[in-house]
């Protein structure tokens, strides 16, 4: 593993890292093997919360083994959630809301766990190396060049057993994957990965670069990578004082294939896409940030006149949501995009940060989606323990939290405290994939979210962002 620069945080207070190692390795199962289960645990009673008046918790399932490692990050088809983990992905059918089940549990090795859906396709991103593609395959590490570490292809058609169909190498591995439709027989899918060593045999460096396959869907075994464009040809970001790394690379890309364009977090640097071509998308801005010690997450206004970047500074491992850390570090940035698709800019309008302080909780920017308002800026959001904020941002250059949920621990009661990795608004409720609780559903009762509810999705990946309107 690479070796970490300094960080804003004192290093004692980083707690875990999700890159190629921490604390999850040595927790994870020595046998590999695929499972599936199709009865459910029952969801549990909703806990002693600390919320606000405007935000219903309607329930919890927790995670069951044997995939019951770090939950991570959501996808959404029909009433469906898939849920990734780092020893997998849950299935669960959604469609009562105040009572979800697990239709199936796939156990099938590989971490981090992203996710995105496509028809009756799964991607699944295979970030920790193992000795080969199937599920199953014993661990490795990026020593050994046989290893794979990519991107996971399952057929979700039967949602209560999904099979695996095939995998993509990819350099670095997959740490995110973002779908970019494509014609009717073709999806892309964007790899973002980084972290290269001299030592890596597939994960060398100058690792300035993401990965773009390309998926024939009446034979998506097929699948291949086509392209490896370069985002960095000068390179990134290297020297900026606080970056918890150099840019090698990008952590996530959120397009909006309806603009054709995306928005790319790549560590020290926040990137706008032109994807008019998804095979050879193309730069046309780059922005930095003083502030910003991991460009981590992006999402777009509906108009795509303002973009949120997150900064995950401390890599989430560290208590950065404190009075001496303050309100402009380990924050959403908010940018105004002016001049157009060919064109674009970025102009700063904001900072915002929950002003809930946590202690010593681990708390930072991760991530969150649109609340699908139809001429309003809304977001939901999560903070690791600093729980799951609701954010007006109509205002861009004054954005404020008017909702909140954020479950204080309570080992007597038997209450697991929060640690929410995504937190995301689909068909009038907002679903939490925790780290550790599982999966948490929330009814937002707010009067002025209550348009959202007539937005409908048949499909939603968060990184690949709709257009809405009422009815659609």
């Amino acid at each position: 593993m690479p070796m970490r620069p300094a960080s804003p945080v004192p290093p004692s207070a980083l707690r875990r890292r999700w890159r190629r190692g921490g604390r999850l390795t040595a927790g994870l199962a020595a046998t590999a093997a695929t499972l599936l289960l199709g009865t459910a645990l029952a969801p549990a009673a909703a806990a002693d919360d600390t919320s606000s008046d405007n935000v219903e918790h309607l329930a919890n399932v927790p995670l069951q083994a044997p995939v019951d490692s770090v939950g991570s990050d959501l996808a959404f088809t029909g009433d469906y959630a898939i849920d990734g983990n780092y020893n997998g992905f849950i299935v669960y059918d959604i469609s009562d809301p105040k009572s979800p089940q697990v239709a199936s549990r796939v156990l099938c090795e590989g971490g981090q766990g992203d996710v995105s859906v496509s028809g009756d396709l799964l991607y699944y991103s295979v970030d920790y190396p193992r000795e080969s593609e199937e599920c199953g395959a014993p661990a490795s590490t990026p020593e050994d060049a046989d290893a794979f570490e990519g991107v996971r292809i399952f057929d979700l058609s039967d949602k209560t057993a999904p099979t695996y169909v095939g995998a993509v190498r990819t350099d670095c591995g997959s740490h995110t994957n973002t779908l970019v439709p494509g014609d009717a027989d073709t999806d892309y899918v964007y790899v973002s990965s980084y972290s290269p060593s001299d030592s890596y045999p597939n994960c060398k460096p100058p690792h300035d670069k993401i990965s773009v396959i390309e998926v024939p869907k009446d034979d998506p075994a097929s699948a291949s990578v086509v392209n490896e464009p370069v985002i960095f040809p000068k390179g990134g970001n290297e020297d900026q004082d606080g970056l918890l790394l150099p840019t090698q690379g990008c952590h996530d890309i959120t397009v909006f294939p309806k603009r054709d364009v995306a928005a790319a977090a790549c560590m020290g640097d926040g990137v706008m896409l032109d994807i008019s071509d998804p095979v050879e998308p193309e730069v046309t801005e780059t922005v930095r940030d003083e502030n910003f010690a991991f460009w981590h997450s992006a999402t777009f206004t509906n108009d795509a006149r303002s973009v949120l970047f997150t900064d995950e500074l401390g890599g989430g491992g560290a208590p950065t949501c404190t009075e001496e850390i303050g309100p402009e570090r380990g924050a959403d940035a908010i940018y105004s995009l002016k001049g157009g698709k060919k064109h674009p800019r970025l102009e700063f309008a904001s900072y915002f940060k929950i002003d809930r302080h946590q202690g010593e909780q681990v708390c930072v920017a991760h991530n969150g989606s649109l609340i699908p308002v139809p001429g309003k800026d809304y977001f939901v959001q999560s903070w690791y323990q600093g729980g799951i904020s609701v954010i007006d941002f109509n205002d861009p250059e004054n954005p404020r939290e008017i909702g909140y949920f954020d479950v204080a621990p309570d080992e007597e009661a038997g209450v697991i405290g929060n640690d929410t990795w995504s937190t995301y608004y689909y068909n009038g409720y907002a679903y939490s994939s925790d780290i550790v609780r599982g999966l948490d559903v929330l009814k937002l009762t707010d009067r002025r979210l209550r348009k959202a509810e007539k937005v409908t999705y048949d499909e939603f990946n968060p990184q690949s962002q709709p257009r809405y309107r009422p009815g659609r």
